[in-house]
């Protein structure tokens, strides 16, 4: 099973913020990784990745330890799977037009 947790943070001016909350996040207990796309004086996204759903509170904590704010938490469970989902029909015509263009049967 994997699960993204997005979490809008705000204050982060730089890129020495951004290592401040990625240390943070990473040392809550299941964080498998973590990226932040920096939305300089805005909400910054942060992305948690791991294999089961986190403590949430844990990751409020943790970025305010980092001395920032969480202002908004999404959690995505089972997320490899909705994204294959979402793939496969894209996936599928491909496949058909390649079997198609090469003369192959279904």
């Amino acid at each position: 099973m994997s699960t993204v947790t997005t979490l809008g943070v705000t204050g982060m001016t730089c890129g020495n913020c951004v290592a401040h909350v990625t240390s943070e996040l990473e040392s809550v207990e299941g964080v498998e990784h973590v990226s932040i796309v920096l939305d300089n004086g805005g909400e910054s996204e942060a992305t948690v990745f791991s294999d089961e759903p986190l403590d949430e509170q844990a990751l409020r904590d943790a970025v305010d330890e980092a001395g920032y704010e969480v202002a908004s938490l999404t959690v995505q469970p089972n997320a490899l799977r909705e994204q294959h989902a979402e793939q496969a029909p894209s996936r599928q015509q491909a496949h058909d037009a390649a079997a198609h263009r090469f003369g192959a049967s279904e």
